[in-house]
């Protein structure tokens, strides 16, 4: 479109600006100051009028001569707060408006702002001022204009910028002098923060001093009240914690957020001062070796001298505010990062362990607080804990204890994190230690909750696996520390990633071995945190949750494997996990205290699914843990509790001499009574590792003469005492020993394993009904393990049964069978208990006609036949008329015995148990029953053979089996009850040839030799074993003679474990009750190529001897040494001997087995002549080689040589006379001869390396 006509003629008028209309003066001469009223009131008018002028419409030329007022000295200092605060108000609109050039001198600037920075400002602190409104203003303008720039045009403005930081960060805290505690609305706070964000980013420096103000606000906030004494914070108090950062601390956040590039640089340059100048020049990385990557141990004393203990202080300080920093804004730490990496790199230890917890920290997200609290892991809490309800990760009531990591610190800085993960390998145990602390956190809080990468925390948490497996204890303590910070949750989600508790290298399996770790401090903790894993994650145990079965499961069978170190320190480890973590004296805790259950019937009572019965929660725990166990874990915790009444009647002694003692005031027999006190404490601090402390601290119990404790402790050991009873004696004691004057609670760390040991805390009378109820009805699959437990009881502690021998019988009587009516399994266990306890006076049971006449059931119809056993034992112990009943039962038994009968295998048992409590009822029927046993049973096969026989029935035996058990049973009981020599060794030469044939045939008794395989197995141990238990009377054991006993020996090797097993516990069982001769012991060395059980079978029979060699040291009988010709006499007479040098290579290891046992370096000459003596007789063996022997001699002596060089011992000769038994050695015919064989070589030439040979391999197996 063409222009209007005219239109280039028009000239567009430029737009009229307008002019400050206001014209009244401000300023006055000295002596005729302007009335303050007046004053305010053109102030007023003065900034109402340029709050409405526009930047753009306002002539600025207008406003020079109010503007040279407003920054007179009249306005600026006047006395009047309101006329400063409206001063204020019209100088902020003077700035807007002239901006961006300021119609003032930098003199005037200068006192301008120092109006708005130490007056104006700071009066909002106080949100109910009378001019809050302008001062407001005033804050918002210098904000949203962005005037407050000016302040850093000022010459020497760095003391208000100063002020004006610190006077902010002051009153947003609340610690301005002038703050009145009102709450600072969030609008003032954020234009705060807004002022200081614009003038940091557009100033071309910030003063360091400043610096040191904002850095200051993350620290400050971890140093107030409520965070320092957070540990000591209960729940109720989680409240007073910090739910939010504080506003000062968010201000400096959003400070260093906003303006990253600068303050990083500013942030770089303060730790500058600090790190670099403190740690005098660390070398940076530079791609060399460092001299700290090395691994393995070395003396950190020969590090460079560091930086001083002030010097130190700083560093920690700085690097504090580093892990604040990381978790508030971790780009202005880009450039400090490094400066941690080159820490790492340090020489000095304390520099790398410093630099390395803190990068530990940085990555988990912990701040200058700390860590958050350890999760709550109770193992007496009742409901248990629910994997599903349990917490993930660490939970912390306060902010600043929370991790929080805004990056993941391994991609930021890819190369600092495995600068960091190097520290694994780092040459001092002080940093490894701080490593794992570190990696722990890191696991624990997930990268402070961004979460890791899969290979990232396999990584940790290998590298957690190998720290409990470090050859320093510090390493391996922190680590094991470092896993008793995890909670359930976490142990099951990250650490049994790595395997569970039976995975060798595992975190879980090196913590379980770290509970037999040669360091005490090493092995309580691991115990302690091991068995309150397990005690927490017993609930989902009993559940059934398998994954934290097969995880967590075997962990107490790991744990009572520590028991057969026999070493003192570790049974009172066991004593107070068992009561402390597995089975908490205070599990489950009062009903008050535990969460509502819910009603109904229990399905499972421990993992709280039922009414509230303490009782029955607590047996069923028990009953769990002994479920756990493996068969050798489960014999140390029975033989933990077989020491109860042992314990009980001397600790009971005990009290009774304190009582005697009378706090030493003693009438009379003064020296007596301290003696017979002393001799006592002796016996007790025997079995407490420092016996020297535990004889002053049980002293020093005696003198306080307390008789209330003497009292609550007879409850605790009382059988008659229900737990809950003994649970509240425990505590009453525990309470009075400490509160006791004197600061007696030192006396609990001695007294306490000593009342775990006496006090019936397992077998109490509150848990055996229970345990025979789970018996009874399988309640959870608990069945089996009530059987276990009722068998201990009954054979150990029958004397529980006594407060309910009552309510035993009445269910015996429900039970009873008869002829067409079988009884439950189950009673077999109450019959035995009831056994048990019938043999000791006023046993309380019953004689009256109807428990008679079930008894008389159970002997003559009871299934199995070990209840007729049982049955008689109980009737020929309690019943009045015993010989009319005993009479009755033999006849009905023995009436028309037949093999296959109805009940004839429970006849049998009857039969057999009344040929041992009463031989003449016996004795005219005993070609009958010879008849019976021999002729009917033991000589006929009425199970065919077969080649796909088992070599062993594992489930049930065969009626035929148990038959010719029972048979055999019956002969050697009718020869035990023989007292007469003459009688004894006529009878004796029947029974003894049977069970010899059973032992050298492998089970085989008939001359067609078609026993199956299954019976032959059964028939040898069983022969091999009443062998043992013969020989237990010494009238017997001289009937066994020489060749018989070495057979009977390498029963100890037969093919099948189950035999072998079944005989050396039978052996073990005897030799630990001394019921055997010494030659007994020799044949447990028979055992030095067992393989069973992959070896632990024979690690096991190894710590058996260790401890009985022990035993026999201190009492000074030199057992294990004097049998060291019978057992060279028994190896000399083995099937498999030669004296082909790798054949005898072989035999040297049942010697070297031996010394590994026995040897010291006190008892090794003794054993040495033991072996030299043997050269001084003949073989008394009939036919016998004795060249075999001589060769033995040799043999070991070699050995002994050998090992007396690699332990690095001393051995001299031994002084005393050493004799050779008698029946095994003859004297030699001649001096001359002997001389010969003393002088004579026997071993071959080639044996010396061979034997070397041997020594090499034993010791790396060991290794290995």
């Amino acid at each position: 479109m063409a222009p209007r006509r005219g239109a280039a003629e028009v000239v567009a008028e430029e737009p009229q600006l307008g002019s400050l209309t206001f014209n009244e003066p401000l300023s006055w001469r000295a002596g005729k100051p302007i009335p303050t009223g007046d004053l305010l009131r053109r102030l007023d008018a003065l900034s109402s009028e340029l709050r409405e002028m526009d930047q753009e419409e306002t002539d600025k030329d207008s406003l020079t001569k109010v503007a040279k007022e407003l920054a007179g000295h009249n306005l600026l200092s006047h006395k009047d707060k309101g006329v400063r605060a409206f001063t204020a108000c019209c100088l902020v609109d003077v700035l807007k408006i002239c901006a961006p050039d300021a119609p003032f001198t930098p003199t005037q600037l200068k006192d301008i702002f120092t109006l708005f920075v130490t007056n104006i400002l700071p009066a909002l602190s106080d949100p109910s001022h009378a001019y809050n409104t302008q001062h407001k203003y005033v804050l918002v303008s210098l904000s949203e204009v962005k005037s407050i720039v000016l302040l850093g045009d000022i010459s020497s403005s760095e003391s208000l910028i100063l002020h004006l930081f610190s006077s902010f960060f002051d009153m947003i805290s609340g610690s301005s002098k002038s703050s009145t505690g009102e709450q600072i609305s969030k609008d003032v706070e954020y234009h705060m923060t807004q002022m200081l964000v614009t003038l940091v980013d557009e100033s071309q420096s910030v003063p360091p001093e400043v610096v040191d103000v904002i850095m200051a606000q993350f620290i400050r906030a971890t140093l107030s009240p409520t965070v320092k004494s957070k540990q000591d914070t209960d729940e109720k108090q989680a409240t007073l914690l910090l739910k939010e950062l504080p506003e000062a601390y968010n201000m400096a956040k959003t400070i260093c957020n906003s303006c990253p590039e600068k303050m990083s640089r500013y942030v770089s340059q303060y730790f500058n001062e600090v790190i670099l100048e403190v740690s005098g020049g660390v070398p940076r990385a530079n791609g060399h070796r460092r001299t700290s990557d090395g691994a393995g141990d070395s003396d950190d004393d020969e590090a460079p001298t560091g930086p001083t203990e002030s010097d130190l202080k700083e560093l920690k300080k700085a690097h504090n505010l580093l892990r604040e920093l990381w978790r508030a804004s971790p780009a202005v730490l880009q450039n400090v990062i490094p400066q941690l990496d080159a820490e790492l790199s340090a020489e000095n230890v304390q520099l790398r362990c410093l630099a390395t917890e803190t990068l530990g920290d940085i990555i988990s997200g912990i701040g200058a607080a700390g860590p958050p609290p350890p999760p709550h892991m109770d193992p007496a809490a009742y409901p248990p804990a629910k994997l599903e309800d349990y917490p993930q990760g660490p939970i912390s009531s306060s902010i600043l204890t929370t991790p929080i990591s805004p990056q993941s610190f391994a991609q930021t800085h890819p190369s600092v994190y495995q600068s960091f993960m190097g520290r694994k390998n780092d040459k001092s145990s002080v940093i490894r230690s701080s490593w794992t602390h570190a990696i722990g956190r890191i696991l624990l809080t997930s990268a402070g909750g961004i979460g890791l990468s899969r290979d990232e925390e396999n990584s940790l948490v290998k590298g957690l696996a190998e720290k409990l497996n470090d050859a320093d204890e510090k390493v391996r303590l922190a680590a094991v520390k470092v896993v008793g910070e995890f909670g359930f949750r976490d142990i099951m989600s990250k650490l049994a990633s790595n395997g569970s508790v039976n995975k060798q290298g595992s975190v879980l399996c090196s913590l379980a071995d770290r509970a037999r770790d040669r360091r005490l401090a090493v092995r309580s903790e691991a115990m302690m945190v091991v068995c309150k894993i397990w005690g927490v994650a017993a609930g989902e145990i009993a559940a059934g949750n398998e994954s934290v079965l097969d995880t967590l499961g075997t962990i107490p069978s790991k744990v009572f494997e520590a028991f057969y170190a026999n070493d003192l320190e570790t049974n009172v480890l066991l004593d107070h996990v068992m009561f402390e973590q597995l089975i908490p004296l205070g599990y489950p805790p009062a009903k008050g205290k535990a969460s509502k259950a819910t009603n109904g019937e229990s399905q499972t009572q421990i993992n709280g699914d039922g009414p509230f019965d303490p009782d029955k929660i607590r047996t069923e725990r028990i009953l769990f843990l002994i479920k756990s166990l493996d068969s050798k874990a489960r014999k140390a915790f029975f033989a933990m509790q077989a020491h109860q009444p042992t314990f009980s009647k001397v600790l009971d002694v005990f009290l009774k001499r304190c009582e005697e003692f009378n706090g030493g005031v003693i009438d009379q027999d003064a020296k007596d009574v301290k003696l017979k006190l002393d001799t006592t404490i002796k016996w007790l601090a025997d079995f407490l590792p420092d016996s020297f402390r535990a004889s002053h601290d049980l002293h020093k119990y005696a003198k306080m003469h307390d008789r209330r404790s003497y009292q609550l402790l007879r409850f605790a050991m009382a059988p008659e005492s229900d737990f809950s009873t003994v649970h509240k004696a425990i505590k009453e004691f525990q309470k009075r020993i400490s509160s006791a004057p004197g600061g007696q609670s030192g006396l609990l760390e001695t007294l306490m394993p000593i009342i775990y040991r006496s006090a019936c805390l397992v077998y109490n009378r509150s848990h055996q009904p229970l345990i025979l109820q789970y018996s009874r009805t399988d309640e959870n699959g608990l069945s089996a393990t009530a059987h276990i437990a009722m068998k201990e009881i009954s054979d150990k502690h029958p004397e529980i049964f006594k407060a309910s021998v009552k309510e035993l019988c009445k269910s015996l009587e429900e039970q009873a069978p008869s002829e067409t009516k079988d009884n439950d399994p189950s009673s077999v266990d109450t019959l035995k208990a009831l056994a048990s306890f019938a043999k000791a006076e006023n046993n309380q049971i019953p004689n009256d006609r109807k428990f008679t006449q079930t008894l008389l059931n159970f002997a003559l119809y009871g299934t199995p036949p070990k209840a007729a056993k049982y049955a008689v034992s109980i009737l020929a112990a309690t019943t009045n008329r015993k010989e009319m009943h005993m009479k009755d039962l033999l006849d009905k038994s023995m009436d028309g015995w037949e093999y296959g009968k109805d009940h004839f295998l429970t006849k049998l048992a009857t039969i057999s148990q009344l040929t041992l409590l009463d031989q003449k009822l016996t004795e005219d029927s005993n070609d009958e029953i010879i008849d019976i046993t021999t002729q009917q049973i033991l000589l006929q096969v009425r199970t065919p053979k077969s080649d796909d026989d088992p070599d062993w029935q594992f489930d049930h035996l065969d009626d035929e089996c148990e038959a010719k058990c029972w048979a055999i049973k019956t002969l050697v009981n009718r020869l035990r009850t023989v007292e007469d020599p003459e009688t004894a060794k006529k009878l004796a030469v029947p029974v003894y040839k049977l069970l010899n044939t059973l032992i050298f045939k492998e089970g085989e008794v008939t001359k067609a030799g078609n026993t199956p395989k299954h019976h032959k197995s059964r028939l040898r141990l069983l022969a091999a074993q009443q062998m043992l238990k013969l020989c237990t009377t010494k009238m017997f054991d001289e009937f066994l003679s020489p060749i018989d006993f070495t057979r009977l020996s390498f029963v100890a090797q037969d093919r099948l474990e189950v035999v072998r097993r079944g005989f050396i516990e039978k052996l073990q069982k005897y030799i630990v009750k001394n019921r055997l001769s010494q030659r007994f012991n020799t044949i447990i060395f028979v055992t030095a190529f067992e393989p069973g059980s992959n070896g632990s079978l024979k690690e096991s029979i190894m710590t058996w001897i260790r401890s009985r060699a022990k035993i026999s040291h201190h009492a000074k009988t030199r057992t294990f040494e004097n049998i060291l010709p019978r057992l060279i006499h028994l190896i000399a007479h083995h099937p498999d001997y030669s004296v082909e040098p790798d054949e005898l290579k072989d035999i040297g290891t049942y010697f070297l087995y031996y010394l590994n046992a026995v040897a010291t370096e006190e008892n090794l000459p003794l054993i040495y002549k033991c072996a030299q003596r043997v050269k001084q007789a003949k073989d008394a063996i009939p036919s016998a080689d004795s060249n075999n022997l001589y060769v033995l001699s040799d043999l070991i002596q070699t050995l002994v040589r050998k090992y007396e060089e690699k332990k690095g011992w001393s051995m001299q000769s031994w002084p005393g006379k050493v004799g050779l038994p008698v029946g095994l050695y003859a004297a030699l015919p001649s001096h001359e001869v002997a001389q010969d064989i003393a002088e004579k070589s026997y071993l071959p030439d080639d044996m010396d390396d061979l034997l070397d040979r041997l020594i090499r391999d034993a010791d790396k197996k060991k290794v290995c």
